[in-house]
């Protein structure tokens, strides 16, 4: 079980990773979106900082989610981000909703493997 866990958080981080370095860097083809997406992507880029703000928090939040001594801190850093794609797929785009979901069942499964350490942000 704990490869399995491994491998999964593995395949998370470096997910998540490759993304944020994809804001940098714009290695990775863009595929044709709509009109009402397109509008959207506008509107982020607008915001000179908005994107390179995600793509740090994914790559930082990727890069700690891999060891388990920092997948905890890890997964509280990448959940707003993780929360928003979950939620832009389920209205926009449902093609990458299977994808989205399997990433959030990997992120909640950290979450409930760690509640023992957020207890302590709690009391």
């Amino acid at each position: 079980m704990k490869i399995v866990k491994f491998i999964l958080c593995l395949f998370f981080g470096l997910v998540f990773a490759n993304a944020g370095l994809d804001k940098f860097l714009h290695y990775m083809p863009y595929p044709e979106v709509d009109a009402e997406i397109a509008k959207i992507g506008e509107a982020m880029m607008s915001l000179k900082w908005l994107i390179p703000l995600t793509g740090l928090v994914e790559i930082v939040g990727g890069v700690l989610f891999i060891p388990q001594k920092t997948r905890a801190l890890g997964a509280i850093v990448i959940l707003p981000v993780m929360v928003g794609i979950l939620v832009h797929n389920a209205i926009f785009m449902p093609s990458g909703l299977i994808f989205a979901g399997v990433l959030f069942l990997i992120i909640l499964w950290a979450l409930y493997d760690n509640r023992q350490k957020y207890k302590l942000l709690i009391s």
